[in-house]
């Protein structure tokens, strides 16, 4: 089993700027690709951005230039670094963790941005 644990979300003013962290534990060996997705109120959950052990990147287009994915393979640590920031963006950021075919979610950081 892994676990995930997020960090880092919050209240800021659009414009602004977060970074998110997740941190997996437990059977991490393995995983290949981290990743953060979000659900806003009344919508599905979608892709923001991910990383693969190797650091190929892919993220969605909403965020394309606004955000940076990284990652830190001794730690097992996945960072969102998210910059001017928009009403929009508001929602529950999820970390994701895939091991080979399994697949692996943390419980959710807030993150909430004031116009």
């Amino acid at each position: 089993q892994v676990q995930l644990e997020e960090s880092g979300g919050g209240l800021v003013q659009a414009g602004g700027s977060l970074r998110l962290s997740c941190a997996a534990s437990g059977s991490t060996f393995g995983i290949n690709t981290m990743g953060w997705y979000r659900q806003a109120p009344g919508k599905l959950r979608e892709l923001v951005a991910t990383i693969t052990s190797y650091g190929s990147t892919n993220y969605a287009d909403s965020v394309k230039g606004r955000v940076t994915i990284s990652r830190d393979n001794a730690k097992n640590t996945v960072y969102l670094q998210m910059i001017s920031l928009k009403p929009e963006d508001a929602a529950v950021y999820y970390c994701y963790a895939r091991k080979v075919v399994q697949g692996y979610w943390g419980q959710g950081t807030q993150v909430t941005v004031s116009s």
